[in-house]
């Protein structure tokens, strides 16, 4: 029995449907399904869109207005809260500790749970301050720290060394290391020092081997996409683009075998859920996927513990490239270069849901079912698929 379809891609159906002119037949040819199974979903789409009864629909507003009125109260705590930082951290340029403000707050009855989430930090080390607001590390690292500012002040041309000893006559013994921390925090450096600046984040380590990577005769270290049956590499990424709302985030994945988009899945925001849907999508659209090797970049959607966890569930098989190498992914960078070509730089896009309908329509209609490639033999991955593929997968 043959899996049901992915409900964001029967949303999407649905979506391209109404937003177009053709008829039922031609959509459902489309996207390969078959006609009586959209007027099905459509029906069920206009049955869940009815209007309520006059009754359900007054209660319904009642809770709409309370919930409205929870919000508004919402939006003035976190606008008060914005406001309130605002003037605490623009008092001076020294760094500012938040504790005493979400207690300043809390007087005021807005609640620690809506003042933390706003300025994003943690509840319980805010309780543990509350309770003991100066430890005695923090007693002892501030008295270090005057130490050596009073003797970085004296004399700007010494280093951390020679502020450690400094330090250590006026009564406060500490570690070379430790100094040298209080000094790099601070800012204290030798006025003859070389200039010090902050490096970039450095990227996460990798949670798979790279397994498409070979490395030919010359030791020259190169990536193979190929693949001699479907379901057996599979290639992930992802891409964004601005519209009027803001920007939108597709993320894809292919099979190398006939080059066809198995999942995709498109939203406003750029979190692991974003590259979990797409391989559930791909999953649930190709059936038995244990074993198929995935490979994709060393973006945190893919190193995430949602989706290695989505892997493992599926029996599937993990790759990444190396970091900042386009080449190590090619064959997706590709896909994404044709589809920033034939739509997303088209022309402007006012909203995100014009944009979503657009990437849709392109890649179930024009992409898989009417875009001819050399590699496949000048077909297309659906005609491909059905040619070459034997036919349990065909079924499948």
């Amino acid at each position: 029995m043959p899996k049901a379809f992915p409900r964001e891609f029967r949303e999407d159906v649905i979506r391209v449907f109404k937003s177009s002119d053709s008829s039922i037949a031609q959509v459902a040819k489309d996207f390969g399904i078959s006609p009586s199974c959209l007027k099905r979903w459509l029906t069920i789409d206009d049955r869940e869109s009815a209007d309520p009864s006059p009754a359900a629909r007054a209660a319904n507003e009642s809770e709409a207005l309370r919930e409205a009125n929870k919000r508004i109260k919402l939006l003035e705590q976190e606008n008060e809260v914005l406001r309130r930082a605002a003037a605490y951290l623009s008092q001076a340029n020294l760094p500012k500790m938040m504790y005493p403000l979400v207690r300043e707050l809390a007087a005021d009855g807005i609640p620690v749970a809506v003042t933390c989430r706003v300025l994003k930090i943690a509840r319980q080390p805010y309780y543990r301050w509350l309770a003991r607001p100066v430890t005695d590390a923090e007693w002892l690292a501030a008295h270090r720290a005057n130490a050596l500012f009073d003797a970085h002040c004296d004399d700007p041309e010494f280093g951390y060394r020679f502020l450690l000893d400094e330090a250590r006559d006026a009564g406060q013994p500490m570690a070379e290391r430790t100094a040298w921390r209080i000094c790099s925090d601070l800012g204290w450096w030798s006025a003859f020092g070389k200039k010090r600046g902050k490096n970039g984040k450095k990227p996460g380590p990798p949670v798979h081997d790279d397994l498409c990577a070979v490395v030919d005769r010359h030791g020259v270290t190169r990536h193979e996409f190929t693949a001699d049956a479907p379901n057996e590499l599979w290639l992930a990424d992802i891409t964004e683009h601005w519209t009027g709302e803001g920007k939108l985030y597709l993320c894809a994945i292919k099979d190398v075998y006939s080059n066809r988009i198995v999942g995709y899945s498109i939203d406003s925001r750029m979190k692991s859920r974003l590259a979990v849907a797409a391989l559930n999508n791909a999953v649930s659209r190709r059936g038995d996927v244990a074993g198929c090797v995935l490979h994709t970049d060393r973006g945190s959607q893919f190193r995430s513990r949602k989706f290695v966890h989505a892997l493992n569930r599926n029996a599937m098989v993990g790759s990444m490239g190396r970091v900042g190498a386009a080449g190590d992914n090619v064959a997706m960078e590709s896909f994404f270069s044709l589809l920033q070509k034939n739509v997303l730089d088209r022309r402007p896009w006012a909203s995100r849901e014009e944009l979503r309908t657009a990437i849709v329509r392109w890649i179930e209609r024009t992409y898989h079912r009417r875009r001819r490639q050399a590699a496949l033999g000048r077909l297309t991955p659906v005609e491909y698929e059905i040619i070459m593929a034997p036919p349990a997968v065909q079924a499948a």
